[in-house]
């Protein structure tokens, strides 16, 4: 099974607006999918929404009895939620799914790659000012907004990370998160892949899904199913 979590800057969208990606995900995989229709913020914030959706995976982990039946998928604010909860889920459980997919994740809410400046104007219709930095102070405080489960590029992947698929576009606003946990996943000898497309807009993948990128993408997340597949 693959546990998905969706996009929205972590204040909109719902496991029923996003089927066109989870729908996707399965036609392609032939697994099952179990999207988290998680709490949005500001009605909880970070600690709540990452113990929420952690406590999904575990929950699918123990009714499957088998952790390498199990991925886990997120993509663009989705990802800050399923990468940091398996961090959280590592830390208190140890336990993990068996691996991590990751479409355009918004792994850092602070702002501080360089793409954040350098293609601040890549994306007209997605920009850090009128769709993520209002859903980052509604998702965590200042204060908060470098806790690892917060901003995974800022987490210690040491004690053990799944296998991560990291895939995004080359024009992204979100370019610098995906090189940055890429990094520091695999200086922490963990496997990861970064998976770049050239000219590419955010989450393409479901944007775009005739295209030949889209679809050579999405064929690469084959790779990171479980290695027992549930149809």
């Amino acid at each position: 099974m693959i546990v998905y979590t969706h996009g929205g800057s972590c204040t909109s969208e719902s496991a029923w607006s996003s089927i066109p990606c989870s729908a996707l995900v399965a036609a392609t995989t032939g697994i099952r999918v179990l999207s988290i229709d998680y709490t949005l913020a500001p009605h909880q914030q970070w600690d709540e929404t990452t113990s929420q959706v952690a406590r999904v995976i575990a929950a699918v982990i123990d009714d499957d009895r088998a952790i390498d039946r199990v991925a886990a998928m997120g993509d663009s604010a989705g990802r800050a939620l399923v990468a940091g909860s398996v961090l959280r889920l590592r830390d208190e459980l140890g336990r993990m799914p068996s691996a991590l997919v990751l479409w355009s994740p918004w792994a850092d809410l602070t702002e501080s790659g360089d793409t954040y400046a350098t293609l601040r104007s890549a994306e007209r219709e997605y920009t850090y000012e009128r769709h993520l930095s209002h859903s980052a102070l509604a998702y965590a405080t200042v204060a908060d907004q470098r806790h690892p489960y917060v901003s995974p590029v800022d987490g210690d992947f040491r004690p053990g990370f799944p296998p991560t698929l990291i895939q995004g576009g080359a024009r992204e606003l979100l370019l610098s998160c995906f090189v940055r946990l890429y990094q520091w996943i695999t200086t922490a000898g963990q496997m990861a892949t970064r998976d770049i497309y050239e000219g590419m807009i955010h989450v393409f993948q479901a944007e775009l899904p005739d295209t030949l990128e889209s679809k050579t993408a999405i064929g690469r997340s084959l790779r990171c199913r479980p290695s027992v597949g549930i149809p």
